[in-house]
C-alpha cells in the first residue's frame, strides 16, 4: 500500500477517548523529531498555517520541520485535548527548546485540526507565542523522545 493511502488510526468521527488517544499519538511523534514520520500523518495536500507561515504538502512540511528542529533544539512537547467535534480536534500545547547559544525558551499555542476519513491531517492551523525562560524555569525534563506517562501534563504544570 502507498503511505499516501495509508490509514491512520484513530478515524473521525471522533469519541472523546479516540480524540485523546489521536492528540497523544501526535505529540509522541513530534517529539521524534523526525520531520519524514511526522509528516506521513498529513494528507500528501495538506495545508498548515503556522504563525505567519504556509506549508502546503508533505514536502513543504518535512522542509518546515527540519528547518525547525535545526534551530530548535532539545525540543521536548506537551500536547492536550481542548475539544473535539466530528473530524475535527482543538488543541492546546506547549514546547520548550533552546537555541545554538543555549538559550531557553517556552512557547505557547493552539491548534485546530481536521482529518480526513482514513484519520490523516488535511488541514492545520496553529497560533503559537514563545517567550524566553531561564533554564532554572524549564519543566520538561524526560530524555529527549517520548514523554513518560507519568510525566506531569499540562495542566498539572498550570500551563
Amino acid at each position: 500500500m502507498d503511505m499516501a493511502d495509508a490509514t491512520r488510526p484513530p478515524v473521525p468521527p471522533f469519541t472523546g477517548e479516540s480524540a485523546v488517544r489521536k492528540v497523544r499519538l501526535a505529540e509522541d511523534a513530534w517529539n521524534t523529531r523526525d520531520p519524514r514520520k511526522v509528516a506521513q500523518a498529513y494528507t500528501v495536500d495538506s495545508r498548515w498555517r503556522n504563525r505567519v507561515e504556509f506549508v502546503t504538502g508533505r514536502d513543504e512540511i518535512v522542509a518546515f520541520l527540519t528547518r525547525k528542529w535545526n534551530t530548535e533544539l532539545d525540543y521536548r512537547l506537551i500536547k492536550e485535548l481542548w475539544a473535539h467535534d466530528g473530524s475535527r480536534i482543538a488543541v492546546r500545547f506547549a514546547y520548550e527548546h533552546r537555541d545554538d547559544a543555549g538559550n531557553w525558551y517556552r512557547s505557547y499555542g493552539n491548534e485546530n485540526w481536521e482529518f480526513d476519513e482514513r484519520g490523516l491531517m488535511r488541514t492545520r492551523h496553529a497560533s503559537i507565542n514563545t517567550l524566553p525562560i531561564a533554564a532554572s524555569e524549564r519543566a520538561y525534563f524526560w530524555p529527549l523522545g517520548r514523554r513518560p506517562d507519568d510525566h506531569p501534563g499540562l495542566g498539572d504544570l498550570g500551563f
